[in-house]
């Protein structure tokens, strides 16, 4: 199995970069249509989980208001850790956000126990029905697919996502 590079080894150049904004426009509008033709979630697994949360952002200059603040426009990527009966796991969320809506999700599993690996997966899978369209301001997940506990990583890195995104 192909090893993935964590997140601390990726390094600090990946924290951000700014986009042109036809080209986050024409982005979120192509991750709009996937999103409508039920590509929501990229779903794969990985072998090893990070304590380092490094983020990835690509704003593309606009915030969009939410009511509670306001959010960058962009592409940002966290981890968020959550215990399961295997003990600590962890899952890498990307959203892409746009006046404050999440226009498309990914989640990346990173567990390294069997179980909590399809737990990850099931998860990943049925997210982007449930965030897609809706407010960051306004986003918390629960039981996604059959897996409560994921949730929990995902709620942690859309925290940490928020950080990132305020303006």
């Amino acid at each position: 199995m192909l090893e993935r590079p964590s997140l601390a080894e990726q390094g600090e150049h990946l924290r951000s970069f700014t986009v042109p904004r036809p080209a986050v426009a024409a982005f979120a509008g192509l991750t709009l249509v996937g999103a409508l033709a039920g590509c929501t979630a990229a779903t794969s697994t990985g072998v090893a989980a990070d304590a380092a949360r490094p983020a990835t952002a690509a704003p593309g200059g606009s915030a969009g208001s939410t009511g509670t603040g306001s959010f960058r426009d962009g592409n940002y990527t966290e981890s968020g850790d959550y215990q399961a009966p295997s003990g600590t796991e962890t899952v890498d969320v990307t959203l892409t956000l746009a006046g404050g809506v999440v226009t498309a999700v990914s989640v990346v599993g990173r567990a390294t126990d069997p179980q909590a690996r399809l737990h990850q997966s099931q998860f990943a899978k049925g997210v982007g029905t449930q965030v897609v369209g809706k407010k960051i301001s306004d986003l918390k997940v629960d039981k996604v697919g059959g897996s409560s506990l994921t949730g929990i990583g995902f709620n942690a890195a859309v925290a940490h996502i928020k950080t990132d995104a305020s303006t």
